[in-house]
């Protein structure tokens, strides 16, 4: 989708960026703050997320949480929440004809929230209800305690669901002033800002009430170690298995390897046709798996996960092996690379194709490391990957000997320690 961009750095500390989109007819806005979980005692972990449940609700200018998404909604559009080790973020979607409405009436949630007791009870009940349907998900679980094994910042939802009880509402406030101030908060604002609407854009966020404050909070301390064993989560009531692999290194990587990198992910696992799931689909051992880059602070995680039968678990990890190896001695081809680019240039197309994928594409770099992701440059950036760069990556991302095995399931001990065994070759 054509559009430019600008970044906007406010008089009141605040920063961001515009997405001018000529002839949209929606707008998106998004709004960060570093408030995340890693900012409050451990034993209150779940201070953060109660406070985007109640945030939204009862304000200033609406006295109920009924009435102001009621309100915000009544024309079509779309508003949401979301919670994190780092953030809290703020989401709206609207037509551009109530773009000014719309965006007065976040604004003044963000900035004038009452808090009601009775709010906070209800919300109360409803995080529950979350936390323990999250609690089904397996993948989850077994992502969560793969962290905590390697020492990255985490808390599973069965032990949240004991910590709830904790926080009080008078926690939420107080974490809400600490956190709620505009030297922390970040936006993207996506549509047709034409000059007269850029102006209202700044007139009206440069007034939102909330205090100026410091500097942006800094991303927490996280590097992680290797747990030396497998993770192994036992699950009675699970027939198959569910299968994590992580490798680190200790730093953030160089656009240049994080673009190999991505490359080299989409050429193993993303199609059908791909080296690793592609070869297990043809074999019939496996039905679909993910995998993809994990960044903190100071380190890079790239990670494999799968559900996968015990029977077929260890050939599932010999392709893994095998493919991977014969990326790090070189064994790809100029015509394998090739394709995998036109695949990535494809891909990066249909992700444009609307306001809120171009925006997408700004924000999570953006509010992560205040970094804009120039999306017109990422074509030449795919083009310009070679061989040599894929290699390099590949074996760098081995090189520290960081990583885990976790598994999930009612396989046993004994069984995890032979998978475990068998992997290991790739850092050896």
């Amino acid at each position: 989708m054509k559009h430019t961009i600008e970044q906007i750095n406010l008089k009141n500390g605040a920063k961001g960026i515009f997405i001018a989109v000529p002839d949209a007819t929606v707008f998106t806005y998004d709004f960060n703050f570093r408030a995340g979980e890693y900012l409050v005692d451990p034993e209150k972990w779940e201070i953060p997320h109660l406070m985007e449940h109640v945030l939204l609700g009862a304000n200033q200018l609406i006295p109920s949480a009924k009435d102001f998404h009621a309100e915000i909604e009544k024309n079509g559009a779309y508003s949401n929440a979301s919670t994190g080790i780092y953030d809290i973020s703020y989401e709206v979607e609207c037509a551009d004809f109530e773009w000014d409405r719309v965006l007065s009436l976040l604004i003044v949630a963000i900035s004038k929230p009452l808090f009601l007791k009775e709010e906070f009870e209800s919300e109360f009940g409803n995080v529950e209800e979350e936390l323990s349907a999250r609690a089904n998900n397996h993948f989850r679980r077994l992502s969560i305690e793969v962290r905590k094994a390697v020492g990255l910042k985490a808390k599973s939802d069965s032990d949240r669901l004991k910590l709830i009880k904790n926080v009080s509402v008078d926690d939420v406030k107080e974490h809400f002033k600490k956190t709620h101030y505009t030297g922390n908060m970040r936006f993207v604002l996506a549509g047709n800002i034409t000059p007269g609407r850029k102006k209202q854009f700044i007139e009206m966020l440069e007034n939102i009430e909330l205090p100026k404050g410091r500097n942006r909070y800094a991303l927490p301390l996280e590097k992680p170690v290797n747990p030396k064993k497998p993770i192994y989560v036992k699950n009675d009531s699970v027939d198959n298995l569910y299968v994590y692999l992580d490798t680190y290194m200790t730093r953030k990587l160089e656009e240049n390897e994080s673009d190999a990198l991505d490359l080299l992910i989409t050429y193993l696992t993303e199609t059908i046709y791909s080296k690793i799931l592609g070869t297990a689909r043809e074999r019939g051992i496996l039905y679909d798996m993910s995998s993809d880059i994990l960044r903190t602070r100071d380190a890079t995680n790239w990670w494999f996960g799968a559900q996968v039968s015990e029977k077929n678990a260890a050939e599932y990890l010999d392709i893994i092996i095998s493919e991977i190896s014969k990326v790090r001695r070189g064994d790809i081809s100029a015509h394998d690379i090739e394709v995998t680019k036109q695949y990535s240039l494809g891909r990066y197309q249909r992700s444009e194709q609307t306001v809120g994928g171009t925006s997408a594409g700004y924000c999570n770099r953006y509010f992560f490391e205040g970094t804009l992701n120039d999306y017109y440059r990422i074509p030449s950036r795919i083009k310009a990957i070679t061989k040599d760069q894929i290699v390099e990556i590949c074996n760098k991302m081995f090189e520290e000997k960081i990583w885990d095995l976790g598994v999930l399931g009612n396989c046993g001990e004994e069984f995890v320690n032979k998978l475990y065994s068998q992997i290991e070759v790739l850092w050896n």
